[in-house]
C-alpha cells in the first residue's frame, strides 16, 4: 500500500532529525505570549520579510517565543522547504502553535461536493501542522445564505465538514478549531451550537477577541464563546487610540478573569487613517514591531503579571 503525504513526512529520516514529526511542540504552556503572523501581514505584502526570517525576528525585535503561522505566507510548502522551515524555528527556540487556513473553500456550503473539495483541500495543511509540531489547525466557516439567521441547516452543513477533516487528522493529536471570522462565524450562537453539534474532543474555537459582527458587544460575545476556546487572538485599541468598546486591556481581562489559560496570540495592527499615505515597507515593519511590543506589554502587565 502506498504511503500518505503524512505518513512520507513521519517518516523521513532527515526531518526526524531536525524535529519529531508527532511532538506536540506547540502545546499550550500554563501561560505564554505568542505571535500571529498576520500582525506583520502589511509588510510581509511589500516583501520586507519572508517566513523563513520569521523566527530571527521573533526571537531578536519581539523577545516572544511561539508563532501562529499563515498558510498564505508559505513561499513553496514541499518536503526540502519544510525542513528548512523547522530547522530555523528551532535554532531560534520559537515553537508553532497554529496553522491558520484562509482560501481554501466554503466549508458551510449548501453544496455537499464544494464542501467536501473544500475538506480535502484542507489536507495539506494538516499533514504540515503536524509535520510543523503544531496543537491546531484554524478553519474558518463560510458558506450558505447570505443572513445566516435564515439558514437553519448552516451549523449541520458545517459540522459534517469538520468531522470529515477530524477523521482525516485522526491519529496526528491536532485540533481543528474555528475562528470568530465575519458574518455567521462571528455569531456566538452560531459558535457554540457549532461546537455542540461537532461533539469531539479534538474540535473547539479559536477566540478572537475583536472579530464580532458591526454593533455586537466584544466583552460579553467573547465571554460565550471562551469556554470552547483552545486558543486565543489578542485584538483591541490602547493608549491614543483607546475605543472604549474596543478596549484591548479590558478584553484581556475577560479572558484572564474567566479563567483563560494558553497561548496568548497577539495579532494586532496599527491604526491609521485610510487616507494616510502608504508607508515604505521598512517603516512599515517598525510600526508594525512597535504595535506588537504594545499589545505584549498588556499581556505582560495583566496576565504574567509583570510590572
Amino acid at each position: 500500500m502506498p504511503l500518505s503525504r503524512r505518513q512520507l513526512l513521519a517518516s523521513s529520516a532527515s526531518v526526524a532529525a531536525a524535529v519529531p514529526a508527532f511532538a506536540a511542540q506547540g502545546g499550550p504552556p500554563q501561560q505564554g505570549i505568542s505571535l500571529a503572523a498576520w500582525s506583520f501581514s502589511r509588510s510581509f505584502f511589500q516583501g520586507k520579510w519572508k517566513l523563513m526570517e520569521m523566527p530571527g525576528i521573533l526571537r531578536d525585535k519581539l523577545g516572544i517565543t511561539a508563532l501562529e503561522h499563515v498558510n498564505q505566507f508559505f513561499e513553496n510548502p514541499v518536503l526540502n522547504y519544510l525542513q528548512k522551515l523547522n530547522k530555523a524555528f528551532e535554532d531560534a527556540g520559537i515553537k508553532q502553535t497554529i496553522l491558520m487556513v484562509d482560501g481554501e473553500g466554503s466549508t458551510a456550503s449548501p453544496d455537499p461536493k464544494e464542501r467536501k473539495l473544500a475538506a480535502v483541500a484542507h489536507r495539506k495543511w494538516i499533514d504540515i501542522a503536524q509535520y510543523l509540531g503544531c496543537h491546531s489547525v484554524r478553519i474558518n466557516v463560510y458558506g450558505g445564505a447570505e443572513d445566516w439567521t435564515k439558514d437553519p441547516s448552516l451549523v449541520k452543513r458545517a459540522a459534517e465538514t469538520i468531522h470529515w477533516m477530524l477523521d482525516y487528522a485522526k491519529g496526528s493529536g491536532l485540533n481543528i478549531i474555528v475562528e470568530n471570522h465575519g458574518r455567521a462565524s462571528s455569531d456566538p450562537e452560531i459558535l457554540v451550537s457549532l461546537v455542540k453539534a461537532v461533539n469531539h474532543p479534538r474540535f473547539g474555537l479559536l477566540c478572537d477577541l475583536g472579530n464580532w459582527n458591526p454593533g455586537a458587544d466584544r466583552y460579553a460575545n467573547s465571554k460565550k464563546i471562551l469556554p470552547y476556546a483552545k486558543g486565543l487572538s489578542v485584538k483591541g485599541t490602547w493608549g491614543q487610540e483607546l475605543d472604549p468598546a474596543f478596549d484591548a486591556e479590558k478584553l484581556v481581562r475577560v479572558a484572564y478573569d474567566f479563567g483563560y489559560k494558553g497561548w496568548w496570540g497577539l495579532e494586532v495592527t496599527a491604526r491609521r487613517d485610510r487616507n494616510a499615505p502608504m508607508l515604505s515597507a521598512d517603516d512599515q515593519f517598525a510600526l508594525e514591531v512597535k504595535t506588537v511590543l504594545e499589545a505584549k506589554a498588556i499581556v505582560e502587565r495583566v496576565v504574567l503579571k509583570k510590572s
